[in-house]
């Protein structure tokens, strides 16, 4: 078996932040090693540089739909504040693993590789279909590319989503709606303001109104409620005009299930007759009963590998499950992945190297016990 600490180490000197991500390198490595194995790939293109990876493979040659595993190979940027350690050198130090992507998410998909390798090299029956994808971090792009092109994915019955949790199962996220919200008002010179028509002032009595609204009341058990934020305001080019157009920013978390079309139409209430909105990001929640049962055994795998019955239940970001589950045809979809969600986006991220072996063990077992449907 292919050492996937070792792998994540050789992920992690390849710089691939956000926006260039220039993952295509990182990819065609892995595609090597998977069609060395036996895996049949093809990749289908975001942009140049920006490809994303589907391998299969069908010991059997049966066609039969197989167990799914996903991640991404871009990172976001280092951030303002210095590193510690070089963020591409991949140290070890005290079990714990260093670099930008270390725990979002070079080592969950280091496991997943890992670990088919290894699945191959045994002789398993079980189909197993891998998606490696590109510019995940700016909104899913790479995952939307699939999920929109027919005949980019195979048939799989279950999905794993490498995203960090500590190994501990997740079944499910939020969605996530972006909207700019656009007042048009009318100019006047500042000191005859009562001539003008604010959009300033239209967009600040819409953004209390954002604010306060609560979706009906709708809580879910794990994921919580629905949540807006008002993020970004641009108004005004000079002190002494009236502004006559004013751009709010919003960003706001779904429940699985809401109604995304019927929502714009409550918020273009609140925005008012002058205002207009523009959806920037429309990505779907995901949530799988932890009663399903392939999640149930998945469960107990994690819990027998790992010695705890510890769960995380919800993941509070998106995840590429959230497009690629339903592009499968709505199949139960698993998040559970080595890296520390605490970690993602940090400074000096870092990833328990415990973890990554766990990870890559847990993965394995899941090929192993596969058995697909019909």
């Amino acid at each position: 078996m292919i050492d996937p600490v070792k792998l994540t180490i050789e992920l992690i000197a390849r710089d691939t932040r956000v926006p260039e991500g220039n993952e295509a390198q990182s990819i065609q490595a892995l595609q090597m090693l998977l069609e060395n194995a036996g895996f049949s790939c093809h990749g289908v293109d975001l942009a140049p540089g920006r490809p994303n990876l589907v391998a299969r493979l069908d010991p059997l040659g049966s066609g039969a739909p197989a167990i799914a595993f996903t991640g991404h190979l871009d990172v976001v940027p280092l951030g303002e504040a210095p590193w510690t350690r070089q963020p591409f050198a991949g140290e070890i130090e005290a079990g714990r693993l260093y670099g930008r992507g270390a725990s979002d998410m070079k080592s969950g998909v280091a496991a997943i590789v890992a670990a088919a390798l290894r699945h191959a090299r045994e002789g398993g029956e079980a189909p197993v279909e891998i998606v490696l994808t590109s510019a995940e971090e700016v909104g899913l792009e790479g995952a939307k590319v699939l999920a929109d092109r027919p005949g980019a994915l195979g048939r799989a019955a279950a999905l794993v989503v490498a995203e960090p949790t500590a190994n501990r199962p997740a079944f499910g996220n939020r969605g996530n709606l972006w909207l700019d919200v656009h007042f048009k008002g009318k100019t006047a010179h500042a000191s005859e303001p009562e001539k003008g028509r604010n959009a300033l002032l239209a967009a600040c009595l819409a953004a209390e109104r954002f604010a306060a609204y609560d979706f009906g009341g709708a809580r879910h058990p794990l994921l919580g409620r629905s949540t807006v934020n008002v993020a970004i305001m641009r108004a005004g080019a000079n002190y002494n005009s009236v502004p006559d157009r004013a751009r709010l920013g919003l960003d706001m978390r779904l429940l699985p299930g809401t109604d995304i079309d019927a929502l714009l139409v409550e918020l273009a209430g609140l925005a008012g007759p002058d205002a207009s909105l523009e959806e920037i990001i429309r990505l779907p929640g995901s949530w799988t009963e932890p009663t399903d049962p392939w999640m149930a055994s998945a469960i107990g795998i994690a819990a027998g590998i790992t010695g705890a019955n510890d769960v995380m239940g919800a993941v509070p970001f998106n995840t590429d499950g959230s497009l690629l589950a339903p592009a499968y045809g709505g199949i139960p979809s698993l998040i559970l992945g080595p890296g520390e969600p605490g970690q993602a986006h940090q400074t000096d991220e870092w990833c328990e190297v415990a973890r990554i072996e766990e990870a890559a063990a847990i993965y394995l077992e899941l090929m192993r016990r596969f058995t697909p449907p019909g």
